[in-house]
This record gives structure tokens, C-alpha cells and sequence, in this order.
């Protein structure tokens, strides 16, 4: 059998180790990155330059810990050196896996000329691959929109910003999604002040209103300025800065703006209609629970697939691809359930979550219980000198199962963890009780919150 892969991103990447350890031919197609241009140009750079962000703001905590005051400062060429150290040494790392399983890896462009046939065009000529099964994992890039023209310098998409050539004086983020949001506070801990172009009534829209509330507030206590309910529509930009205009008729300047509002995948010119593969309005390629478009053999995963653009979500699809290329529908395993899938944000304090939302049961009528424990109630959140935020758990009344949970506070996106296993798992909240988490420690939020 040969598998044949198109981008070698998170969902690729697992797929074709996966497959090639089970036995299968794999060859796998990048055009760019190795590890994924979202994960290693996005993700990686983002969270490195928040994990830059924190440690200047922990420094800024020294006194309330018993220290003298220290005043850092940023050397934008060793971040930018950091960030390309790390997202190289992530792209050998994964390269070196795909090479010990036996993996062949194409570089150039693949695209489908047939339902069993992908023509690859690289450096070193073209080449055409029989398949008897293909992955199409091409992911997705920044949006951009039609009042917009990036030039790098003033006008950003975020692939301008890790790190942007100076740091903004004023940055007007445009976009309060979950990337706008990280932007917001990876910005204003550099030492920029910013502002925030949100086009409906709270930040984040689609989570938990009482989460939004509290990244809100500290991001007032920041000095951000919160244009809420108003859409961006157009700009203009000269030699000492850009107004983004809004449909209200507010403006706000700033020296950049920083373009936050979503990405578009990457489906154009993969030759799609040639193998009869169904694509959707907006570009993405539907999948069924085996990730399996309308043509069986032919499956698409990552952001391709328009399900959730998580890294972690698009390696789990890949592990089930691989499983489902080898061992067909006897293969023994569970579909992914994506509405059990934890993700995190990576702001300051972090925000995580999993599962069933209490604003989402509510609106269904969904009876459920709620109950919610502060990290000011946390020794190790004292200790920490750090008591924002709080743990959610939401269970079902009747039988005290976990349905899910938000967490809002210092290690959040490690914190949700247990919930993610106690939600896919179906444990009760007695279960975590039980548990006897570790004294002091941020976890014992958990276990007084299910208590």
C-alpha cells in the first residue's frame, strides 16, 4: 500500500509516522516547513514571544516576593533569534522522526491529477505518485481583509510580528478571537500600549461570558483600550502611523495595526475537482468521523478540514487517519470527539476550557450544576503571588459526571488537562476529590471545585 500525504504540518506529520510504523509506503509533500507552517510560523513564534512577555511581567512581581526591583530590558534581535533557534530545532526534530520510520519526504508541491494520482512539482523536477490512499493537510494562512494591504512594516498580518522589524510605540490589534487576544497581552508585556478593535459586545465571543469578563478586566488594568461593538472597515496609513476606521464612525491610530481576524485554508490549486473531492464555500474540505472526504480513499485533516484549528486536534486526526489507512473500518478505535477537545489561551492570566460550557447548557435547557472555586482561595496561588482567576466545573446534577470546565489563572492550559481526561472519560467529580492532589498546589482548585 502507499500513502501519499500532502503537507507535512501536525496532521501529516503523525500520519505519516504512524502509518510507516504500521507497515505502509509513506511518502509525504511539503512545499515550506516541516512541522507545519500554522504551527512552527504561528504557533511556536506567538507562544514564544508570550513566554518572553511573562518572564519581563515576573520580574515585575520580584518586590511583592521579598526582592529587589529589576528593570528588563528587550533585545528584539535575540528574540528573533530564539524564536527561528526553537522553530529550527522543532523542524529537525520532526524531520528526523519522519527519516527513522522510513518516511519519504518530497519537498516541493503537490497537487491531485486524479483520484489515485498526485503530481509533484520541487527543486529537483516533477514526479508523479500512484496513491492508494491520500492525506491532504495543507493547513491554512492568515486572512486578510479586502480594506486591508499588509506591507510588513506598518501593517501587519501576524507572520509580520515574530518579532515585527521595531516594537510598536501603539498597536491597534484588530480581531478579539482567540489570536487577537494573545497579541493583546503579548504586546502589551513587551511594553507597547494597545488597543483593541472588538467587533462584538466582549472579547473571545463564544466563550464563557464570565471568562471574557475577567481577561477584560486585566486587560483594562493593562491600559488597554477596548473599542467594543465596532467593526473595523478600513484604514489609512502614512508616513507616522495608521488610523483603522471603524463602521460606526469611531477611529483609533496607532502607530501599527496588527491584523487578527482569522485564516483562510489552503485549498486553491490542490486539484481538488480533478479527483472530484467536494469543497465548501469558504474553501475548507468536509470529512465525515474517519476524516474521510467524499472520495473514501482520500482523506483531510488540519485546518483544511474546518473542524478545530488546534494543533493538538490535528495530530489526533492524523493518529486516526493512519489507523483507518492500515485497518479500514475494523479498525479498533474511538472517533474524535471534538467537542471534547481542551484548548487553551495563552494570555496572562492563561484561559483554558473543555467540554459542555455553562452558557451552552443554559441556552439548550440542559440542567446542570456549576460550582466554582477562586485561586485567591489557593495557598500555592499565595505563594505564587498570583491569586487571579478561578476553576469552573460543570456536571450533571444526577449522576455527578464531568461535562466540562474552565479555568482561568496561572497554568491554566496545564491545569485543564485533568478535566480533559475526567470529561472523556466520563469520571464524576467525586473521582477528582479522590484523587489527593499534591499540597500546596494550584491543582487542589480542582478537587475543591468538584467538591
Amino acid at each position: 500500500m502507499h500513502f501519499v500525504i500532502i503537507g507535512a504540518g501536525p496532521a501529516g506529520s503523525q500520519a505519516a509516522t504512524d502509518a510507516a510504523r504500521l507497515g505502509v509506503e509513506v511518502t509525504l509533500i511539503e512545499r515550506e516547513v516541516v512541522g507545519g507552517a500554522a504551527n512552527l510560523w504561528d504557533c511556536v513564534p506567538s507562544k514564544t514571544m508570550i513566554a518572553t512577555g511573562g518572564a519581563m511581567t515576573d520580574v515585575g512581581r520580584l518586590e511583592q516576593m521579598g526582592l529587589g526591583r529589576l528593570e528588563p530590558t528587550l533585545d528584539l534581535p535575540a528574540l528573533k533569534r530564539r524564536i527561528t533557534g526553537i522553530a529550527e530545532h522543532l523542524e529537525r526534530a520532526t524531520t528526523e522522526v519522519l527519516r527513522r520510520q522510513g518516511v519519504r519526504l518530497l519537498r516541493g508541491t503537490g497537487r491531485l491529477t486524479g483520484p489515485r494520482t498526485v503530481l509533484v512539482e520541487g527543486p529537483e523536477g516533477t514526479e508523479t505518485l500512484e496513491a492508494d490512499a491520500i492525506l491532504l493537510a495543507t493547513g491554512s494562512r492568515p486572512r486578510v481583509p479586502a480594506w486591508a494591504e499588509p506591507d510588513g512594516q506598518r501593517v501587519l498580518v501576524t507572520r509580520d510580528a515574530y518579532p515585527p522589524p521595531e516594537l510598536p510605540e501603539h498597536l491597534v490589534v484588530v480581531g478579539s478571537g482567540v489570536t487577537g487576544v494573545e497579541f493583546v497581552h503579548m504586546f502589551t508585556s513587551l511594553g507597547a500600549q494597545v488597543s483593541l478593535v472588538v467587533s462584538r459586545q466582549q472579547v473571545l465571543p463564544g466563550k464563557d461570558p464570565e471568562v471574557a469578563a475577567a481577561l477584560e478586566e486585566e486587560f483594562l488594568r493593562r491600559g488597554v483600550q477596548l473599542l467594543k461593538g465596532a467593526r473595523a472597515v478600513g484604514l489609512d496609513r502614512d508616513e507616522n502611523g495608521v488610523t483603522v476606521h471603524c463602521h460606526d464612525g469611531r477611529a483609533v491610530r496607532g502607530s501599527h495595526v496588527l491584523l487578527a481576524v482569522g485564516s483562510i485554508p489552503n485549498s486553491a490549486g490542490l486539484g481538488l475537482e480533478t479527483a472530484g473531492v467536494e469543497v465548501s464555500e469558504s474553501g475548507h474540505v468536509p470529512i465525515n468521523h474517519h476524516c474521510q472526504t467524499n472520495v473514501p480513499h482520500i482523506y483531510a485533516a488540519g485546518d483544511l478540514s474546518g473542524k478545530l484549528p488546534l494543533s493538538s486536534v490535528a495530530t489526533m486526526q492524523g493518529r486516526k487517519i493512519a489507523e483507518h489507512v492500515v485497518m479500514g473500518h475494523t479498525a479498533a478505535h474511538r472517533h474524535l470527539n471534538y467537542d471534547k477537545a481542551p484548548s487553551a489561551i495563552f494570555t496572562d492570566p492563561e484561559i483554558a476550557d473543555v467540554g459542555l460550557a455553562e452558557a451552552e447548557a443554559f441556552a439548550s435547557g440542559r440542567k446542570i450544576r456549576v460550582t466554582k472555586v477562586p485561586f485567591s482561595a489557593s495557598p500555592r496561588a499565595l505563594i505564587a503571588g498570583d491569586t487571579r482567576g478561578f476553576v469552573k466545573i460543570v456536571s450533571d446534577p444526577a449522576t455527578g459526571v464531568i461535562l466540562g470546565g474552565s479555568i482561568v489563572g496561572r497554568n491554566a492550559s496545564e491545569l485543564i488537562a485533568v478535566l480533559a481526561v475526567a470529561v472523556t472519560a466520563g469520571l464524576r467529580v467525586q473521582d477528582i476529590v479522590d484523587s489527593m492532589p499534591v499540597h500546596p498546589a494550584l491543582a487542589e482548585a480542582l478537587a475543591e471545585a468538584a467538591d
